[in-house]
């Protein structure tokens, strides 16, 4: 469970929140696992019959029921080993939805209908009740049923196509980003109905899944082809469609990102290169005339660019010119940056030591939490279900025996 770490006495936002979470993997697991770092109670409710979240055995770095990964989605969580499809567990969950304030879950599409999680079914055990649903295409339609993943989404929401060289295979991100975003939008939607619901006393379903995420976040390259049939296509050197020079350029020993998304700074750029000319240049000069002649400009930059070293240019360019290296990501957590943001967690762990992660982007001025690994498989079923359900040990032990828990 979280605690508070400050100095004022300021509770965190969401403190007093709880939420029962049927969730496995990543992108359910990251947006609670945003919401506990606020202070919100996460429940995470386990198959025992399967062995819990699958993230607990996604090498590399695994231990019995746990791994790395899925500390990186679920610290400051409880576990609650709880058979969804058992017969008599219907009786038990629904207590535990009546003292909790939403039941989020990233199954298939199908499931929460099948399995009593949506709010047909728990608003008869609580109005209040804020149902979220994340999933692969939504609760409803043609594909509901179907199971999908980040990879997938990437692929079918047109990602792909416009990552890479022009002239290699499509590419996806680095990163599970449609992932990662899904999570928060999920919450995003979870914290507003609940908002609500203080209010009206009225719960409701939310529903977010990964497709529609993914497609949502084409944003302006989406516009620019609904509106006017804009046909996006993967540009050289991970460049802006539009905007010239923003990109990476060679340097005489590795690679730097520059960013002229104003007139002043491309003006800049060219002033520090040795080269003011090209800012009068009438083929350059400004933003249509830079996009029409990119093929004479880019190799002229680039020619520039290798003259010195990334971190002699770094130098010369920062104060006056958007501009970054690429980092490796043992680079990136040796950004003093990492450090005055406080953007690493260590946190005990019993097998690895210390886990450390990086920490939730969300800073709240008056108060923090102190962070608790992820939970072991099963770690707080007795204590969930004596302290809230005031259940004895002897039921409890009579629930396991049924292979409730």
């Amino acid at each position: 469970m979280t605690a508070v770490k400050n100095n004022t006495g300021a509770r965190p936002p969401l403190e007093g929140v709880r939420i029962l979470s049927v969730e496995q993997f990543g992108a359910g697991p990251w947006g609670t696992m945003m919401l506990a770092d606020l202070g919100a109670e996460i429940i995470k409710i386990e198959n025992p019959d399967t062995g819990g979240d699958v993230a607990r055995y996604v090498p590399p770095y695994t231990v019995e029921q746990d791994s790395v990964y899925f500390q990186s989605f679920n610290r400051n969580k409880k576990s609650v080993t709880l058979n969804l499809q058992h017969p008599d567990t219907i009786e038990i969950f629904h207590r535990l939805v009546s003292i909790s304030d939403s039941v989020f879950n990233n199954l298939r599409g199908d499931l929460p209908a099948k399995l009593g999680l949506d709010y047909a079914a728990l608003g008869k055990v609580k109005p209040s009740i804020v149902c979220c649903s994340l999933s692969a295409f939504g609760r409803s339609g043609s594909r509901a049923a179907e199971p999908g993943y980040d990879y997938l989404m990437q692929g079918y929401a047109g990602w792909m196509s416009i990552t890479g060289e022009p002239d290699s295979p499509p590419q996806k991100t680095g990163l599970s980003l449609v992932d990662l975003s899904a999570g928060v939008m999920a919450v995003l939607g979870l914290v507003s109905a609940l908002l609500r619901a203080r209010d009206t006393g009225l719960g409701c379903d939310v529903d977010v899944n990964l497709f529609d995420t993914a497609l949502s976040q084409l944003g302006y390259v989406g516009a620019w082809h609904l509106t006017k049939g804009y046909q996006p296509q993967r540009m050289a050197d991970s460049s802006h469609p539009s905007q010239i020079p923003f990109q990476v350029m060679p340097t005489k020993d590795s690679w730097i990102v520059v960013a002229c998304a104003k007139q002043s700074f491309y003006q800049s750029l060219v002033r520090i290169l040795g080269a003011p000319e090209l800012a009068a240049d009438p083929r350059f000069r400004g933003f249509a005339d830079r996009l029409e002649n990119r093929e004479t400009l880019v190799p002229i930059l680039k020619n520039l660019f290798r003259q010195r070293t990334t971190i002699e240019w770094l130098e010369l360019l920062k104060g006056e010119v958007p501009c970054a290296p690429v980092n490796t990501v043992e680079e990136a957590f040796r950004d003093p940056q990492v450090a005055e943001d406080e953007m690493v967690l260590e946190i005990p762990h019993p097998e690895f030591g210390v886990a450390r992660q990086v920490a939730s982007p969300i800073k709240i001025s008056d108060s923090e939490i102190d962070h608790h690994r992820g939970p072991k498989l099963s770690e707080h079923t007795e204590e969930t279900l004596r302290d809230y359900l005031n259940m004895s040990p002897q039921e409890i032990a009579a629930l396991r025996q049924k292979g409730v828990l």
